[in-house]
């Protein structure tokens, strides 16, 4: 199976899947993430909380779901990038020592144009919900 350094093209700090799980070309992918105190995001002497921001959640989903759409024959070599996000739920909030379990299922998939399902897990509760768009580069 491929790696996350295969198939996506963020590196540190910016990547933030550790592994995937499974993935089916087209059709969806599975990672997951271990967080930890260490976190460059955690560093901030401002921050007052050890809460992960929303936004890298979203980024964690957005990352999985281009494991899904560049692991496709068609889209090896290209780039994909993160369209919008049409809605999403936050039902809990992710501490260092949290395990997320990442699913991002694609839903339509039509020319240049992706739409996916998202969720994340922690110890099988939903952390977060989310239905993303993504734009593949000509």
């Amino acid at each position: 199976m491929a790696t996350v350094q295969d198939l996506i093209p963020q590196r540190y700090p910016f990547q933030l899947l550790d592994r995937l799980i499974d993935v089916t070309p087209g059709v969806q992918a599975q990672a997951e993430k271990l967080v930890t105190i260490n976190e460059w995001f955690f560093q901030s002497e401002t921050l007052t909380g050890r809460t992960m921001l929303r936004p890298l959640l979203l980024e964690i989903l957005a990352q999985t779901g281009v494991a899904a759409l560049l692991s496709m024959p068609d889209n090896q070599g290209k780039n994909v990038f993160f369209g919008g996000i049409q809605q999403a739920t936050f039902q809990a909030s992710v501490q260092p020592g949290d395990r997320l379990q990442t699913m991002v299922t694609l839903t339509k998939l039509k020319h240049r144009i992706g739409m996916g399902h998202g969720v994340i897990r922690c110890e099988g509760q939903v952390v977060v919900t989310a239905d993303l768009i993504f734009v593949i580069q000509p």
